[in-house]
């Protein structure tokens, strides 16, 4: 299965409401660490992000977090395999997608999205053409992948871009997929 050395995972600090999303990204963790595929995430230790990193330290995975100065100072912290300190959530970004040979979103809030879109942005403008999964546990992405196919009928979305992006709701085929995606660059402009 490994052809990914890293995978960069945007994930909630919080645990949400459901006990799925927990149980889920446990067996993504743990995936991650038996495939020898090392996590690039947010380095926090609270919510779906601490589960995630505590799955791939537990089973002898590597873990690397990028962390700001403000969020290193008020959250605990696990013991990882690297945690790299930035002075700003940009240059937090920067890292993650200079680390990472591809991206999953779990569930999460404003900040998984921000990190998510920018992730897609950048593929869309030929910055990068590393796969993104959505982990869609329990249905959470669906409500996306809607305005998105909506997006993409009113004109603003090329269809080539949505293609770009896996969405599954099981850890084992989404990373198969992530791994069989034979990525592409497509001029945003042309049509």
């Amino acid at each position: 299965m490994k052809k990914f050395q890293r995978i960069c995972v945007f994930c909630g600090s919080s645990f949400g409401v459901n006990d799925a999303y927990k149980k889920n990204v446990k067996e993504l963790g743990t995936l991650l660490a038996k495939n020898q595929i090392e996590l690039v995430y947010g380095g926090g230790n609270s919510g779906l992000m601490g589960e995630l990193a505590h799955a791939v330290m537990s089973n002898n995975g590597k873990a690397t977090g990028i962390i700001p100065h403000k969020i290193n100072d008020s959250v605990e912290h696990l013991e990882l395999t690297d945690l790299i300190v930035v002075d700003t959530m940009h240059e937090r970004k920067s890292k993650m997608y200079e680390l990472a040979d591809a991206f999953i979103a779990l569930p999460g809030g404003i900040g998984t999205m921000e990190e998510m879109f920018e992730v897609m942005t950048w593929n869309q403008l030929g910055y990068h053409t590393k796969p993104l999964g959505l982990f869609n546990i329990e249905h959470y992405y669906d409500p996306l992948f809607e305005l998105l196919h909506h997006m993409h009928q009113e004109g603003f979305v090329r269809k080539e871009h949505l293609e770009q992006t896996v969405i599954e709701d099981n850890a084992d085929h989404l990373v198969q997929q992530l791994n069989s995606l034979e990525m592409k660059t497509f001029d945003k402009w042309s049509r």
